[in-house]
């Protein structure tokens, strides 16, 4: 390792956080599903995709900004919202400041350890994510708060079956940090002295909680299991649901977690800016294809109508490029970050926001493109029988 703690690739992020993290809070960043068959076809589908270069008459410019639910971007990359990043004392908010320092925005989870003010006072450019979870008036509630926060948009996160049952295991995840758990999870912290450290050095222990479904700012939010019970026991939204949901927020709105072209013809119906194209991170329902592969169908069918982004399988620049060619317009990221945050902190974030951008200017610059916008399908060769179209 480097005295600045810098690396070059997110697969290095990677390795720095299982060697830094307690066994189990790396599996809990690890997540997937059951087999992992979802899991591993985002990551491995991107190396099926190849690229259609240039060797003459490019631009010596290249420009990677666009314009994403209603916000100015630096560069095509937002961060995905990810559930208690309390894998390091400053959580969300160092994430939040990297990605201010990047000129991107960030999605912060209704399930975060850390408050949408604390959020939104270090970055402009925040969306809040939600659940369907608690019922009408809760949820108005809750994006109120964000509203009032400062937050810029609003993204509703449709897919999840609760699955369980990970064929590596599950890792064990306390309700809270009392005394009998600091004394099971003792062994494996202790083997992990540097990041016991800094949180000694913080002062605080991780926090398990959810301030952002608390009453109001400041006051304490239920447990994540706490949260997560209440997400399971409520009744799956319909699609008028999602219709009151947008016109209560009443401003820029995703609707992530879509994979068919129905879904995404009706969330168009239902008035959405934003259609995220996901797998959860093939935390979700295993056997789903690699969201990559449903990609194209989708961009076809409702690229016009609304704003289309990309989620699952992000870990370099080059993939970056591959799904705008496809047909999105900015692509979201959440192991790739949190392994940044894990290794570095802030810095790490900012390390790995670097990668992307590095690697999407160097695709560019191959392809002989002199901005994002310019991407189209002729810059990637698709082999046969990549697509999967669902729901046409």
């Amino acid at each position: 390792m480097s005295s600045t703690g810098w690396f070059e690739t997110v697969a290095e992020a990677q390795r720095r956080a299982e060697k830094r993290l307690p066994r189990s809070v790396y599996k809990a960043l690890l997540a997937g599903s059951e087999r992992g068959l979802t899991y591993e076809d985002n990551v491995a589908a991107f190396s099926e995709l190849g690229f259609a270069p240039h060797v003459a008459g490019g631009s010596a410019e290249r420009s990677l900004s666009t314009h994403v639910m209603g916000v100015d971007l630096a560069l095509p990359v937002i961060i995905s919202p990810t559930g208690v990043q309390a894998v390091h004392p400053e959580g969300e908010v160092a994430v939040a400041r990297a990605a201010a320092a990047r000129g991107t925005a960030m999605g912060l989870s209704s399930f975060g350890s850390s408050a949408i003010e604390d959020v939104c006072a270090v970055n402009d450019k925040v969306f809040f994510q939600s659940y369907w979870s608690g019922g009408r008036e809760v949820i108005e509630s809750r994006m109120e708060r964000a509203r009032a926060a400062g937050a810029k948009g609003v993204i509703a996160t449709l897919d999840w079956t609760f699955s369980h049952g990970r064929d590596w295991g599950s890792p064990a995840i306390p309700e809270k940090l009392d005394p009998k758990a600091m004394a099971r999870f003792a062994p494996e912290v202790l083997l992990k002295p540097r990041w016991l450290t800094g949180f000694v050095r913080s002062g605080a222990l991780p926090d398990l909680t959810t301030p952002n479904l608390a009453g109001g700012p400041g006051e304490k939010g239920p447990t994540f299991f706490g949260a997560y019970g209440e997400w399971m026991t409520t009744p799956p939204p319909t699609w008028d649901d999602i219709a009151w949901m947008r016109e209560t927020w009443g401003g820029p709105f995703m609707v992530k977690g879509i994979s068919r072209i129905d879904d995404a013809k009706r969330a168009v119906d239902a008035g959405v800016t934003a259609i995220s194209v996901s797998t959860h991170g093939g935390n979700n329902l295993d056997g789903t294809p690699g969201a990559i592969r449903m990609l194209p169908g989708i961009a076809d069918a409702v690229g016009d109508q609304v704003e289309v982004v990309f989620d699952s399988g992000i870990r370099r620049g080059s993939d970056v490029v591959k799904a705008l060619a496809l047909g999105a317009k900015a692509v979201m990221i959440g192991r790739a970050y949190l392994w940044g945050l894990s290794a570095n902190g802030q810095a790490g974030v900012e390390n790995v926001l670097d990668i992307m951008s590095g690697g999407i200017s160097s695709a560019l610059l191959g392809l002989g493109r002199s901005s994002v916008q310019e991407l189209g399908r002729d810059d990637v060769l698709v082999p046969d029988g990549f697509t999967r179209t669902l729901g046409a």
